[in-house]
């Protein structure tokens, strides 16, 4: 039953905000590696195994199978699957980002890579020019990998690739390329989640970070909210992280505060509860670990298609946001993103 925005208010504001002491208060002790790190590509390559991860990766564009959509497009014949690519890779944009999470920007920013076209293309897609439409160059594994040495040369401190589903193969490609000309950087494979659970173990022992989203725990939600449905979203999405989780752990830091390896975990606040945001910070609790590192985003806006969508045709509340922090600290969630952290204490303050 939902309360009164007064009571909420008053519920929230107990003790200056104390409710979120403790448990949400980002509370675990980051560990530090050691000096010598070595990426876990890196590892791979050395074992004699990376190479034929690439070929067993490229494989699944003959009949494509690299997502759950499994449209069986011939991408090696040119073919364009649903998500609208080829076999060739397509970059919007290669810079360092510092807008990601903090433990991934430092000081020198997130060397981030954005890909054209996407496998799951939500209505709301803040991202559509790039998701839905394509926008950007094409270029060979070649180049791919020297946007990679080049944004360690710039000082970032991983490699982040954005929306990587579709272009798998050619990341993994690229990578051991980029090894060869120097790369150690980690690589933080950043999604929105739509994952076949076969695709993320080939990733098992070249990746070093998860960041994906979970971004609908409902699957009529999910089917309403993507362009061509995808009511299977929860299901998949909670497979492939929970196999991300097995694979990297709980978010391991340097000295510095830095990510080296680990699982993130996005997922966006949106109006009426269309999210689903109380079931996923239990399903969080329940599955993973209560020291899984979590951003609740505020950022949700109009964008795109989402204004022909009544229940989403506006930006979420103060007390949408605030109820779902005091979830996170309800399911005794204890690394929650301090940008988050720092947008509910806004929101109390403005209440105040």
């Amino acid at each position: 039953m939902a309360i009164s925005r007064r009571a909420f208010i008053r519920n929230m504001c107990i003790s200056g905000g104390s409710v979120f002491a403790g448990a949400c208060s980002n509370g675990a002790a980051p560990r530090a590696m050691p000096s010598d790190w070595t990426p876990a590509y890196a590892r791979l390559e050395d074992k004699g195994l990376l190479a034929d991860r690439i070929e067993q990766a490229y494989a699944y564009f003959s009949r494509c199978r690299l997502c759950p959509r499994q449209c069986r497009a011939d991408r090696t014949a040119g073919d364009l699957g649903f998500c609208r690519a080829s076999s060739k890779v397509t970059v919007f944009s290669h810079h360092a980002h510092y807008g990601e999470e903090l433990p991934l920007v430092g000081r020198g920013g997130s060397g981030t890579i954005f890909f054209s076209h996407c496998n799951l293309r939500c209505v709301f897609c803040q991202n559509w020019p790039i998701a839905h439409e394509g926008r950007g160059r094409e270029v060979t594994d070649d180049q791919l990998a020297d946007m990679m040495i080049d944004l360690q040369r710039r000082g970032c401190h991983n490699i982040n690739v954005v929306t990587p589903t579709h272009v798998m193969p050619n990341i993994l490609n690229a990578t051991r390329k980029a090894l060869h000309k120097g790369l150690r950087l980690p690589i933080c494979y950043n999604t929105g989640g739509y994952e076949r659970v076969e695709m993320i173990r080939l990733l098992d022992g070249v990746v070093d970070i998860y960041l994906p989203d979970l971004k609908y725990m409902d699957g009529a939600e999910a089917d309403r909210y993507t362009v061509r449905g995808a009511d299977d979203y929860p299901e998949i999405a909670q497979n492939a992280i929970k196999e991300m989780h097995r694979q990297v752990g709980d978010l391991v830091l340097d000295d510095r505060g830095l990510a080296l390896r680990g699982l993130m975990v996005r997922h966006l606040v949106m109006p009426n509860r269309i999210a689903g945001t109380r079931e996923f910070l239990r399903w969080v609790a329940d599955n993973l670990s209560k020291d899984t590192y979590v951003n609740i985003m505020a950022q949700y806006r109009v964008e795109h298609m989402a204004f022909d969508y009544p229940p989403i045709a506006r930006a979420i509340t103060r007390e949408e946001y605030l109820e779902a922090m005091q979830w996170a600290e309800e399911a005794g969630l204890r690394n929650l993103d301090k940008r988050s952290l720092a947008q509910r204490d806004v929101f109390l303050r403005r209440a105040g």
